[in-house]
């Protein structure tokens, strides 16, 4: 199997390993480290200002949703889409959002489905987690917000989105910021086992398999989310009161279904919807990414910080950057690294 296809399964591995080797959760008291963009040469980063929240989050019909996103900037500045993960939400970024507009942007970050204040439009439709559905529901949100074209840019689900909107919606987007890189899944690839080691650090996928794990999940929110943010970034020394912001989002109704489905979904343990079927087909396909690109390496991605397993996916104008002593959530752990590697990418 290629090592691109793996890629996906294996980034969360050496920080989940080390973070068992701490000692229960002994992660907290490591102080956070200042990054470093190796690939594009070092920075003298300024800190980003700090922010407790968005001023206010609209709602708008956008496909089978009614988006609950926040809006920074001038409404008539070039587009910039910003897309988070789980178990993250809007907050991820808080702090890029303000050195964005100040540079004439406008930000839109909208609450991906199950999460925040984003709802499904109809009580029937099916709590789809799918990397197909999320995708679509970016196409939509552009659509509704009447954007033809934008930079996009995420980590985690969010950088899978963004990566698949740029393959197969091209006309749509005019570059792409990816932490972790190139990390669409590929059913067939996801049945096949790693060695052991490998295997430990997807221990919640295999937690969310079980109806055990959806009811733990479901009564542990809370703590499960947390333990997920301390065990992505050992180093990142968050407060309480950061958590908590973004917990919130968790409480959405429909939370715990997308996640569970994305996750059972991604294991071939449950079905996506027929609707996106062509959509994943060339998903598996791993079609290249054409337009200007930055993907961004951290600590949280262990041997394949370098990107050398997914270099070839870019066709367009790309660069690779590594943030050493960053977790999984690039931009609410540097903030200004990731802000600037959306302008980089603008300017390409």
């Amino acid at each position: 199997m290629s090592e691109e296809i793996n890629n996906d399964r294996r980034r969360f591995i050496g920080t989940a390993l080390m973070s068992v080797a701490a000692g229960p959760l002994g992660i907290l008291n490591v102080a956070n480290q200042q990054a470093t963009v190796a690939s594009a040469g070092d920075r003298n980063m300024i800190a980003a200002p700090a922010r407790s929240s968005f001023d206010s989050v609209k709602q708008i019909d956008a496909g089978v949703l009614n988006v609950g996103y926040a809006e920074s900037g001038p409404a008539n500045g070039p587009p910039v889409i910003l897309l988070h993960g789980w178990p993250y939400d809007i907050h991820a970024f808080v702090d890029v959002a303000p050195i964005l507009a100040a540079k004439g942007y406008r930000v839109i970050i909208p609450h991906l489905r199950g999460y925040g204040t984003t709802r499904f439009l109809s009580d029937a439709a099916f709590r789809n987690g799918e990397q197909g559905a999320l995708a679509v529901d970016t196409i939509a949100l552009m659509d509704a917000l009447k954007i033809q074209k934008a930079v996009v840019a995420g980590f985690d689900w969010g950088s899978r989105t963004a990566a698949i909107v740029a393959a197969l919606w091209p006309e749509r987007v005019k570059a792409i910021v990816a932490v972790s890189g190139y990390i669409a899944v590929n059913l067939a690839a996801n049945l096949q086992p790693l060695p052991p080691k490998a295997e430990l650090g997807w221990w919640y996928q295999y937690y969310f398999a079980t109806e055990r794990g959806v009811l733990g999940y479901s009564k542990n929110t809370y703590d499960f989310n947390k333990l997920i943010w301390q065990l992505a970034s050992p180093k990142w020394n968050f407060d309480e009161a950061t958590y908590a912001r973004s917990a919130e989002s968790f409480r959405n109704p429909d939370h715990v279904r997308i996640v569970i489905h994305n996750y059972r979904w991604r294991l071939s343990l449950a079905d996506g919807e027929a609707k996106y079927n062509d959509i994943e087909q060339r998903i598996f396909a791993r079609p290249v990414i054409t337009v200007p690109s930055i993907t961004i390496g951290s600590d949280f991605d262990g041997a394949a910080a370098d990107g050398k397993g997914y270099a070839d996916r870019f066709t367009g104008k790309y660069s690779h950057r590594v943030l050493n002593g960053i977790g999984h959530n690039v931009p609410q752990e540097a903030p200004q690294a990731f802000a600037q590697a959306i302008i980089d990418v603008d300017a390409f």
